[in-house]
């Protein structure tokens, strides 16, 4: 095995994380925004008003998207594992 196939890996693995987690972090940002700024602007600061959208925010983006997600990862993880077993590691 060559001393650079799990570095690659582990950065490939870092890129797919990216790739995959980014929308949910990219809407979870602006809900978290609107919902900072509507409790600001109403001056309620209940921490449970501001964890309700955000997990409603994550249950549809997953609900939408999980499989997209699932696909992505089961790809990666059947060719690390496909690489690691053909360099005998």
């Amino acid at each position: 095995m060559s001393p650079d196939a799990l570095p690659a890996l582990f950065r490939e693995s870092l890129v797919l994380l990216g790739i995959v987690g980014g929308p949910l972090f990219g809407v979870l940002l602006v809900v978290s925004l609107v919902v900072g700024v509507l409790q600001s602007v109403t001056q309620v600061q209940e921490p449970a008003v501001g964890a309700v959208p955000r997990l409603l925010t994550v249950v549809v983006v997953v609900m939408l998207s999980g499989g997209w997600m699932m696909e992505r990862f089961s790809a990666f993880l059947r060719s690390a594992i496909e690489r690691l077993a053909d360099r005998g590691f």
